[in-house]
């Protein structure tokens, strides 16, 4: 039997938040991120990553026990409505039950009051982006529109073939990442 996860008793959403908060920074460490926080609470997120080359992405972190149907509703907003524009670059969702986060790039959920999460359907709408640490690396998923490497051949003139099909990390060691080059 799954244990219950321990958010699962915090009532007050202020501190579950706060609680989630910890618990993303404590996950993205062990994916061994360089995280900061911001002074106060006027940022418009809750974290900065910072890539090895130097680059910054700004993460807000949310979380949701909110049942509905197979899955859970996520709130994508603060006191005053959606969040601004460019407030952030990804959101770290996390969804308590399942004890599973979505990391979903800004671009995807902009506007949007809530977001239905449904960790259980392979095809859902935001399956991509679940458990996709990979994306605050500046990682590109697999099969992110992107080709890593087409090489072509000439066995003989006027017939040219492709070869060095590569397949993605994922699909030789089951975790995401770049392929290898």
């Amino acid at each position: 039997m799954k244990k219950k996860n321990p958010g699962m008793r915090i009532k007050n959403c202020k501190k579950r938040g706060e609680w989630a908060e910890l618990c993303f920074a404590v996950r993205a460490l062990k994916e061994e991120m360089r995280l900061s926080r911001p002074w106060g609470e006027s940022a418009g997120y809750d974290f900065l990553v910072q890539h090895d080359e130097g680059s910054i992405l700004r993460v807000q972190v949310k979380s949701t026990m909110f049942k509905e149907g197979t899955g859970y509703s996520c709130s994508l907003k603060d006191s005053r409505g959606p969040y601004r524009r460019n407030a952030f670059d990804f959101v770290a969702a996390y969804v308590i039950p399942e004890d599973l986060w979505y990391i979903l790039p800004a671009k995807k959920i902009k506007g949007m009051w809530s977001i239905g999460l449904y960790p259980g359907l392979e095809n859902a709408k935001y399956a991509a982006y679940k458990e996709a640490w990979h994306l605050l690396r500046g990682e590109k998923p697999c099969g992110d529109s992107v080709v890593p490497r087409i090489e072509a051949c000439v066995d003989w003139v006027g017939s040219v073939g492709l070869s060095c099909y590569r397949p993605c990390p994922s699909e030789i060691t089951g975790k995401a990442g770049p392929a290898p080059v």
